[in-house]
Formats: structure tokens, C-alpha cells, sequence
């Protein structure tokens, strides 16, 4: 992808080479990179997000066709130390008082199969590779991938703070009969410090009691899936990151999403009024993500 390089706020322009990838300021409060996180956050300023939200590529599940992509490890171990480094250098750029929320859901051993035919219904499921079954696991089991990463991160400095269900009412039906449809992610609430800023009062949620207007809002949400009309097959909802947005950043905060796939973060963050940075590795879905944001939804 060729395109004009705008020089952003934060960075100086002679540090983002347009040999690596390419920067686009998509609307007034919306910056959108194109290139491999990994090296990117490195060009970034310390303390400078005060949030970061993001969804990165779950293992083995999905096949972006890039070279060098997350999610494409050979062994769950690799995945999560690579997501560990990632993350540990987004940690960097982010205020001291800040939160870093993350999507991301489970699988399953492949049971020794290495390919995966296409799913009528998600096409994007197709895969040319399938992950051998992580040694000390046996053929369906369920990997524990959440708690594997979140664990990871808790022990590279990370404060854990709470891990959040993300029920799914209107879930993708599956075909299994020997265990129950999967219809939840988990969505893990970090902090820098032991003390950051959490806006609780804007994200309560209505009260059973007549008498109480609203409470604290819970560790389950109930959130329907959002389809996309686009060629990108994992898609978070708007409004499982507009409670994010709006919990862990005030007016005109920045947020950072490593991972900006569609541009959902983005599209939230131009509603609420917040800055925001987007990174992406596959240029096909930063122009989706592009078009989403000058649409405005």
C-alpha cells in the first residue's frame, strides 16, 4: 500500500519510515497505522495512551494471510510470549494511571487435523494451517487460552484486576453434542499501577430494585455480536467497547488498539469524544477499518 504520510502529533515523521508502513490521519480524532505493532509501539512515547483496548488474533483460529502474523505460532507458548512482549511494550507508552482492557476467547486442540475446509456461515475460518495440540493436552481439550495470557501478563508486571464475561445472547450455533455451545469471551481489565483511573459511574448499569435507579455494573455482560458487512471475520461489538471507552478514559484521552482490525475501537472513540491510535498489519482491513471511520459507524 502506497499513500501520502501525514506527520501525527506524536511522532516525529523522520521515525515512521514509510518503507515499514504507512500512517493516515482518517478523521480529527482517529490516526490509523499500517504495519507490524511489534516495531511500531517502539517509535512511540512513553506515558503517552491513557488507555489501551484491543482484540488481538486468537491462536489458530484464524488465517490473516501475512507473513509474520500473531496467531499463526506454532505452539500456544510461543503465541503468548509474543503477545507478552507486545503487550509489555504498549505498557510503556502508557500513562501511569492508565487501563488496558483485552478481548480474547478459547479454543480447542485440533486433534491432529492441519487444515480446516471453509464454514458457510464464516468464511473467514477457512484455515491452510491448524496448530499441532499443545504438549501435555490431549485431542478436545479446551487450551485455556484467556487465563494462560492473562496469567502471563500478571507476571510481567501487569495488575489483573478483574476478568469480565462476554456473554453472547445471540452466539454462532455450533454442531457439537458432547458439550454445551459456546457462547462467552473474556474481556481481562489491566492496570499500570495498583491505583488508575476507573470512571464506575459512567458505566452503571439499570437496578432490578425500583427504588435504586442503577448499580455497579457487573462482571457479565450481555452483549449481542455485531455482523460486519465487510471481508474481516472477528469483529468485536460497538457496544463492548463503548463501556471500555467510557470507563477508562475521559473526554479527550487517548486510547491505543494494537490491533485495530475494522476500526471499532476508532469508530467509539470518534462517538464519545477521545483520541485514538490504530494499528494494523493486514492493509486490506486498514482500509476497511479506512471507510468505516469516514462513515462514522
Amino acid at each position: 500500500m502506497h499513500e501520502t504520510t501525514q506527520q501525527l502529533e506524536m511522532f516525529d515523521a523522520e521515525k515512521v519510515p514509510t518503507s515499514t508502513q504507512s500512517v493516515t490521519k482518517v478523521t480529527n480524532r482517529c490516526e490509523l497505522l499500517v504495519g507490524d505493532a511489534r516495531r511500531l509501539l517502539s517509535q512511540m512515547p512513553d506515558k503517552y495512551f491513557n488507555c489501551i483496548i484491543t482484540s488481538p488474533p486468537y491462536w489458530g483460529l484464524r488465517d490473516y494471510g501475512v507473513t509474520g502474523q500473531i496467531g499463526s505460532e506454532s505452539t500456544v507458548e510461543e503465541y503468548i510470549a509474543d503477545l507478552v512482549l507486545l503487550f509489555r511494550e504498549a505498557r510503556r507508552t502508557l500513562a501511569d494511571d492508565g487501563t488496558f482492557w483485552l478481548n480474547i476467547g478459547d479454543s480447542y486442540t485440533s486433534g491432529g487435523r492441519t487444515w480446516r475446509d471453509a464454514d458457510a456461515k464464516n468464511k473467514g475460518r477457512a484455515m491452510e494451517y491448524r496448530a499441532p495440540t499443545p504438549e501435555g493436552l490431549k485431542p478436545k481439550d479446551l487450551i485455556g487460552v484467556p487465563w494462560k495470557l492473562a496469567f502471563a501478563l500478571q507476571a510481567d508486571g501487569w495488575y489483573l484486576r478483574t476478568d469480565i464475561i462476554w456473554n453472547k445472547p445471540n452466539c454462532q450455533p455450533e454442531s457439537v453434542k458432547d458439550r454445551p455451545t459456546r457462547s462467552h469471551e473474556y474481556l481481562f481489565l489491566f492496570s499500570k499501577s495498583e491505583k488508575y483511573y476507573y470512571d464506575w459511574q459512567a458505566i452503571m448499569e439499570p437496578a432490578a430494585d425500583r427504588k435504586q435507579k442503577s448499580k455497579n455494573r457487573r462482571s457479565v455482560w450481555n452483549i449481542a455480536t455485531e455482523p460486519y458487512p465487510g471481508s474481516h471475520f472477528a469483529v468485536y461489538p460497538r457496544a463492548l467497547v463503548r463501556l471500555c471507552v467510557a470507563a477508562g478514559t475521559r473526554e479527550n484521552g487517548r486510547v491505543l488498539d494494537p490491533f485495530f482490525g475494522s476500526g471499532t475501537t476508532g469508530v467509539i472513540c470518534n462517538e464519545l469524544g477521545r483520541l485514538c491510535v490504530g494499528i494494523e498489519l493486514k492493509a486490506e482491513y486498514a482500509q476497511l477499518a479506512r471507510e468505516r471511520l469516514l462513515r462514522g459507524r
